[in-house]
């Protein structure tokens, strides 16, 4: 990326900010994160405001995207990511990945630049496929609870591909697994920074079913590596960037509970209607495509993210 000016829209998110600080790290003659902080937070991306190259602008995506300039490379990162943001906002959900999914992708055209897809494990569904590969063309409940995101994702992938094929766009589409580190908010109804909060307090963990459900957990450092590395690369079609470590609720409700030195019982709750049952990412193409695996282990992220929370709460702030 030296040299290069890249846009990231919802550069402001969790996932956003990381990669706006790895695009500067790494030489980029400019960066331009755009965010209407609606789940972002410009505290995310405050220590890289003095930098050389970076600026923030305040925008929504959905009602129209103007950048300045020459622009290299789009990624777009913007979206509500966790199931409590996106049902508060299911509209928003949609209409950002529609609306401005397009408006991203009529960016990188006039520019001439490499759009990045962000999207999701959410478009498997609860899969029938294990562990899920690219080809597997998912489990989805179009009309469920989830639906306004998982469905926003898998049309924004559609779009991507259709800007592609019609108008010569190079594109590039992630399939991003559960994701944590620094920067989450203990608020957002994931997993990680849910069972993290409650260990810091030396509450109970609250685990939906039986905690026999599968989750990958990917430390954000590795993902913005693949996401880099994808985007410099020619490769079309979708790639997996998880964690292939796959673990249950009540195993990795014990593996927070080590690496914090605190928490309760489990208490268990409902599983939420639609809650997919497995998830783990078949990684073979990322490995031979783009040469990228994950590197950070699980307990050393967990004592990254747990410490970050912990100086955050030291500093009387909630993340």
């Amino acid at each position: 990326m030296k040299g290069q000016r890249v846009v990231v829209l919802g550069g402001a998110g969790f996932v956003g900010s990381h990669l706006c600080e790895r695009l500067l790290d790494d030489g980029a003659a400019g960066v331009v994160s755009v965010d209407n902080y609606i789940t972002g937070a410009e505290a995310n991306v405050a220590h890289l405001r003095g930098r050389a190259g970076f600026e923030l602008v305040k925008q929504d995506i959905t009602e129209g995207l103007s950048v300045d300039g020459p622009v290299n490379y789009v990624f777009n990162m913007a979206s509500p990511a966790s199931p409590i943001d996106y049902a508060k906002l299911p509209l928003e959900t949609m209409r950002v990945g529609s609306v401005g999914t397009e408006n991203g992708l009529k960016l990188a055209r006039a520019k001439g630049a490499v759009f990045l897809q962000a999207s999701t494990s959410e478009v498997y569904g609860d899969p029938h496929v294990h562990p899920q590969r690219e080809d597997y063309w998912g489990n989805v409940n179009p009309i469920g609870p989830r639906a306004c995101y998982d469905e926003a994702k898998r049309y924004a992938e559609a779009l991507t591909m259709v800007y592609a094929r019609s108008y010569g766009v190079q594109t590039r589409i992630v399939r991003i697994f559960n994701t944590y580190g620094p920067r989450m908010r203990l608020n957002d109804g994931r997993v990680v920074p849910a069972f993290v909060g409650q260990a810091l307090r030396g509450e109970d963990f609250t685990v939906f079913g039986e905690g026999t459900q599968t989750r990958s957990f990917c430390y954000v450092r590795d993902l913005v590596d693949g996401l880099v590395r994808l985007a410099l690369s020619d490769v079309i079609e979708p790639v997996n960037i998880g964690n292939p470590r796959e673990m249950t609720m009540l195993e990795f409700a014990e593996a927070v509970r080590a690496a914090a030195g605190g928490g309760g019982n489990i208490v268990h709750k409902p599983l939420p209607k639609d809650d997919p049952k497995q998830r783990r990412p078949d990684i073979t193409r990322a490995r031979q495509l783009l040469g990228w695996e994950p590197r950070v282990p699980l307990e050393e992220g967990l004592r990254e993210t747990i410490g970050w929370f912990r100086s955050v709460a030291g500093r009387g702030s909630t993340p």
